[in-house]
């Protein structure tokens, strides 16, 4: 494997990063609201946003005051076609992969 999909594996490997690609599935997020969910401080996950933009999976971009966070979907590709060299693996389908991780992580609760 090369270091870039090791850089992936290792942040798909934490709940934590795996529940905030989830919450980016829906839209651009700043980051003080993807950390309310979490009952972490904002170091901690400003800590697990940067393991997720070093491995590509994220990018962030100042406006103005606020940082925001942002999805980049083709960021599983590489590791999409590593598994597929099995055989036994089909293509990582995001909207599929949505789905999955939807069921497998625990709801957001809704903004009151």
């Amino acid at each position: 494997m090369t270091p870039r999909l090791d850089t992936v594996f290792a942040a798909l490997a934490d709940p934590t990063r795996r529940a905030i690609l989830t919450m980016l599935l829906e839209d651009d997020m700043a980051v003080t609201d993807v950390a309310e969910p979490f009952e972490m401080s904002l170091a901690a996950i400003s800590k697990h946003l940067t393991i997720l933009t070093r491995a590509g999976l994220i990018s962030q971009e100042k406006r103005g005051r606020v940082k925001w966070c942002k999805l980049e979907p083709d960021a599983l590709r590489d590791a999409s076609i590593w598994m597929q060299s099995f055989g036994q693996f089909e293509a990582v389908n995001l909207d599929a992969f949505e789905r999955f991780l939807e069921t497998e992580l625990p709801q957001r609760p809704d903004p009151e």
